[in-house]
């Protein structure tokens, strides 16, 4: 309690979407609890001691859940929300209000059943026949819109969070769904998603406006997270093609898949709860990029190796990959008794929405992720990742992990993914640990220690950002689970066109999975949106000094009076 309301325990802010609040706290104390249940009651102790020695940091201990899932739109307008004894139904929705309002509840049930991002696929695709059958103008579009909108972002699961809500839009409908029949209201229609084109454009305008509104105060929405299909059909010129990039410029709100010159397929997003014979040695990628997975997909955990360590103590490479192994070795059977636990714990009912819609487990992923490659090589060779022999051993790194999790899947049965963890405050939790046990361990950060996020390139290395593409390039595509190469260009991009250019340009160059581009810009309480990097407010100084000069101005006014009375 006392660590949590002086704020003085990391885990206050582990979570950057968890304010410091009343349900902030309740979730803090039954995390607590929950994560030492896992270690003391479930893992065997190497596991929990390679956990509380900051060796690796298991993800989410804090609740007694898998952590992310991909569902199916298509799925929920077909059945409806609901199935699920002593609990209310609803049948399959027939109007896109009802739709709306079943989504939102959809993604605020599964939230409190899972503890990371909620994925919904081809979004636009799915929705636009029932503008279609109703034929809604855009005014009713952006109302169902705006309710969604408003709706995701409203804090409703445990610790006064919104539900992390990720969606992918398809843009142009994709060529395994084009002659199939749209569904409304559970039902097939007398026309296809594929006949439903000039709706998509209509939803795809109404959000992309909705988002860049931002909320009251201008202010852009947290969610839903938007991940954008770029395909070769792609229409770069279009009226839409334009709001696309202002937001892209403003917000840096979309993240992009690469379908033209990734190893994606968009047919992979349908195609995992489908797929019934999989090489058991090859690594599938889980799709949807860092915050998003496919339909039926997603992770049950993740463990994300602390590498500075293992550079810091191996005295030759020998050493490293050993050490390397035997931590991934812990780590996959921390994931496989988590599989069994979670396995368990749905079958008897403890995730009764989960069990409903998705039935099993077996296509989500177990994932090991990384921590800090840039200190682990300047600690095991005196180089950095930018450099050419620091690159050439990060990428032997990913490719022997690949190899272990294909050995993982082969002798186990299950999906193993490797991904570039969003480490957030555990970059921080394993270099305070290593600080103060190996003092002279090389970490960054001057006054509080952190690891560099995956293989990511050093904080303020290059403002040149074609620079960080043609070093992260050929480290992006050896994952296999989430990944993101951020494109920060310091402000936002004046020109819409350029911006366009810009994303238009990594995607037809670079292999890269998954990316966005993010600019720096400020938000005052007063006038929203400010462009750029500001500590105050020039509108709110401007204002504060005109009422400073009207306030003199009186006074001046007011001596002038006395002194004239008085003469």
């Amino acid at each position: 309690m006392d660590g949590y309301l002086s704020q003085s325990d990391w885990r206050v802010n582990e979570n950057a979407n968890v304010n410091f609040s009343l349900g902030g706290l309740i979730l803090h104390n039954s995390g607590t609890i929950t994560a030492n249940y896992w270690l003391k009651n479930i893992y065997p102790e190497e596991i929990a001691n390679a956990h509380k020695n900051a060796e690796f940091h298991l993800h989410d201990l804090s609740m007694f859940s898998g952590y992310c899932a991909g569902w199916s739109l298509r799925q929920l307008i077909q059945e409806g929300l609901g199935g699920v004894p002593d609990k209310i139904t609803s049948k399959p929705a027939k109007h896109l209000l009802t739709l709306i309002q079943q989504i939102v509840n959809f993604l605020g049930i599964m939230q409190n059943e899972w503890a990371g991002a909620q994925a919904l696929s081809s979004f636009d695709t799915y929705i636009a026949p029932f503008v279609k059958a109703d034929n809604l103008s855009e005014k009713e579009v952006k109302q169902g819109l705006q309710s969604f909108v408003f709706g995701v972002n409203t804090p409703s699961r445990w610790g006064s969070q919104a539900p992390f809500t990720n969606i992918t839009l398809d843009w142009v409908c994709p060529d395994d769904l084009k002659d199939k029949p749209a569904v409304v209201g559970g039902k097939e229609m007398d026309f296809t998603y594929g006949d439903c084109q000039k709706e998509m454009d209509m939803v795809n305008k109404c959000f992309i406006e909705l988002m860049l509104d931002g909320d009251a105060n201008g202010r852009g929405f947290q969610y839903p997270i938007p991940t954008y299909n770029i395909t070769r059909s792609f229409d770069w010129d279009s009226p839409n093609a334009k709001l696309l990039f202002e937001m892209t410029a403003k917000y840096g709100t979309p993240y992009f898949q690469n379908f033209i010159n990734s190893s994606l397929n968009p047919g992979d997003v349908r195609s995992m709860c489908c797929r019934l014979q999989l090489d058991k040695r090859e690594l599938r990628k889980r799709g949807g990029g860092l915050f998003g997975s496919d339909e039926f997909t997603g992770s049950i955990g993740v463990v994300t190796i602390n590498l500075p360590r293992i550079g810091y103590l191996s005295g030759d490479r020998t050493e490293f990959f050993n050490r390397l192994a035997n931590l991934m070795d812990l780590a996959a059977q921390s994931l496989v008794i988590k599989r069994k636990v979670i396995n368990r714990l749905m079958t008897t009912g403890l995730f009764p929405y989960t069990r409903r819609y998705l039935h099993h487990l077996n296509n989500h992923f177990s994932t090991i992720g990384i921590c800090g490659m840039n200190e682990c090589l300047l600690n095991f060779m005196g180089k950095d990742i930018t450099t050419k022999e620091g690159k050439e051993f990060a990428v032997e790194i990913l490719n022997f992990m690949r190899n272990k999790l294909s050995e993982y899947q082969e002798k186990t049965g299950d999906l193993f993914n490797l991904e570039a963890t969003p480490a957030e405050s555990t970059s921080y939790r394993l270099a305070k640990h290593d600080k103060e046990t190996y003092p002279d361990i090389i970490t960054s950060g001057e006054d509080d220690p952190y690891y560099t996020n995956s293989t990511q390139l050093p904080v303020n290395y290059t403002t040149d950002i074609f620079e960080a593409l043609d070093h992260q390039d050929a480290l992006q595509v050896l994952y296999t689970g989430g990944t993101v190469f951020h494109g920060f260009i310091g402000e936002a991009i004046d020109d819409w066109n350029s911006c366009k250019n810009l994303v238009k340009s990594i995607a037809y160059n670079y292999k890269l999975p998954y990316f966005t581009i993010t600019p720096t810009f400020s938000v005052c309480p007063v006038h929203g949106y400010l462009q750029g990097e500001h500590f105050t407010c020039d509108k709110c100084k401007k204002e504060q000094e005109d009422m400073l000069k009207s306030r003199i101005a009186a006074l001046e006014k007011e001596k002038a009076e006395l002194q004239a009375v008085n003469a």
